[in-house]
């Protein structure tokens, strides 16, 4: 069994110093290797992925990481994965990783993810250049993700890891106007496709946990208002 600890949306700033470190030390106790499902700063600055990375430095466990929209609002997103890093996190964006853990191998596949909404209410490369723009980000997405997944075939667990949601489910909560901003089906496809023994997404604060893919792979929610906890654990057979 191989225990998988994840949480995102943890938006950490200068005063968030010492926030999730007692529970951080002791997180190898309860799990293999940790996840982080984006927005891991507020405003994407180098100086407040440092503050995370201290914390993360700690931690007994593997580090596995994709950003998320607000890690990149100060165009620092390079420097943020680098500070991140630095403190031994790894940190994806459409590159394959294999672990080995607890007497098993996981399998992960990153990537930050984007917008355009689900089945029946959706955009397409249609149209104004700036609409083709906006779907082709997610498009690459998608592609990335299912090179990634395809690489990590054969390990005894496979987890697709972003930011933005891949599915309508764990979005409820959320206003549905802002679904299309929130995730897209087009990250849900080489999910089924390639195959996944679980998901892990962020960024609907007001969602809910528990989803689940057209193809039957569970879907995770795992954005800290959320899960209401430093990270949630869940098992994974190898």
């Amino acid at each position: 069994m191989i225990r998988v600890a994840a949480v995102g949306d943890v938006h950490y700033g200068d005063d968030s110093r010492g926030r999730l470190l007692p529970m951080l030390r002791a997180l190898h106790e309860h799990a293999d290797v940790l996840l982080l499902a984006g927005d891991l700063t507020r405003r994407g600055t180098a100086e407040e992925a440092g503050v995370l990375a201290e914390e993360l430095s700690d931690v007994q466990v593997p580090v596995v990481a994709v950003l998320g929209n607000h890690d990149y609002e100060s165009d620092e997103q390079e420097a943020v994965s680098s500070v991140l890093r630095d403190a031994g996190v790894r940190v994806l964006e459409g590159e394959p990783l294999r672990l080995s853990v607890n007497g098993g191998s996981i399998g992960i596949a990153g990537v930050k993810g984007f917008g355009g909404g689900f089945a029946g209410a959706s955009g397409s490369s249609f149209g104004e250049p700036e609409m083709k723009l906006f779907m082709a980000v997610t498009e690459h997405a998608a592609g990335r993700l299912a090179h990634s997944l395809q690489q990590v075939e054969g390990a005894d667990a496979r987890v697709a890891l972003m930011h933005y949601a891949p599915i309508p489910e764990t979005l409820q909560g959320e206003r549905l106007e802002i679904y299309p901003f929130l995730g897209s089906y087009l990250l849900c496809e080489p999910v089924d496709r390639i195959g996944a023994d679980l998901v892990l997404h962020g960024h609907a604060h007001r969602g809910r946990e528990k989803g689940v893919t057209p193809g039957g792979t569970p879907v995770r929610n795992v954005a800290e208002p959320v899960i209401r906890h430093a990270y949630a654990v869940y098992e994974l057979a190898c």
